[in-house]
């Protein structure tokens, strides 16, 4: 892609939980405006990764840089304000508030002065959030879940959005949707996104490139066009699905 150095640059990661190895010297680039997407089965490290980069756990050994700094020892709440917003797998959002209410936590960490334009980009890239404005969060469907998971990561202005499995258990209609406006994203605002998905047939379709983990090693990577080719991806992550 580029000579200069990557958005996001991670280094013979490793993180443990206690004494098991959940990543083993991970390697990985994402550079401005890219969308990479990081498949394995479920268990393989993919989320402990994106973790590691959000800061807990924190890798035992090796770097995280992002825009060219050390993030790896920084705290959570620090790497979150240096316009990285992240959808966690599962959600996550806040059940009790009103889908307005969501957004607006959203846009806590930038000048209030985007708020009103912001919230006609998400609104125009997810209609049915704007029907559902009034409504509390918990009592959304899983697709309009995580539509506003997305859109509330996005009302923060984000260079780096970090997406945690955000097709999972939902509807095809409803992924696809989501991934189109993940596409449609990268298109016109040039958002550099991360994403890790089980997905892989869907996820490799939309990312420029991808890497596959096994176990928390990375076992391959290249375009997302050449891993879908690959007859070890399609054994391990496409037969049965479409492809």
């Amino acid at each position: 892609m580029s000579e200069k150095q990557p958005l996001l640059q991670i280094r013979g990661v490793e993180t443990y939980y206690g004494k098991i190895v959940a990543l083993r010297g991970v390697d990985m680039d994402v550079h401005e405006g890219e969308i990479v997407t990081l498949i394995g089965a479920n268990g393989a490290g993919k989320s402990t990764l994106m973790m590691t980069i959000c800061g807990t756990p924190q890798a035992r050994n090796g770097t995280v840089h992002y825009k060219g700094i050390d993030i790896t020892r920084m705290p959570t709440h620090e790497i979150m304000r240096m316009d990285i917003a992240q959808s966690p797998e599962g959600r996550r959002i806040f059940p009790r508030m009103s889908v307005m209410e969501n957004l607006q936590m959203g846009a806590a960490v930038v000048d209030p002065k985007h708020f009103s334009g912001d919230l006609e980009k998400v609104f125009t890239l997810f209609p049915r959030l704007k029907e559902r404005r009034e409504q509390r969060g918990g009592t959304l469907s899983g697709g309009e879940q995580q539509m506003l998971a997305i859109a509330r990561a996005l009302m923060g202005r984000p260079r780096l959005l970090l997406l945690d499995e955000p097709s999972l258990g939902l509807a095809p209609l409803i992924v696809k949707q989501i991934f189109d406006a993940i596409a449609e994203l990268n298109r016109t605002e040039g958002l550099t996104v991360f994403l890790v998905e089980q997905n892989a047939y869907h996820a490799l379709k939309l990312a420029h490139r991808g890497y596959v983990m096994v176990n928390g090693v990375i076992t391959m990577s290249g375009t997302g066009k050449e891993l879908l080719s690959r007859e070890e991806v399609k054994a391990a992550y496409l037969e049965g699905g479409r492809h």
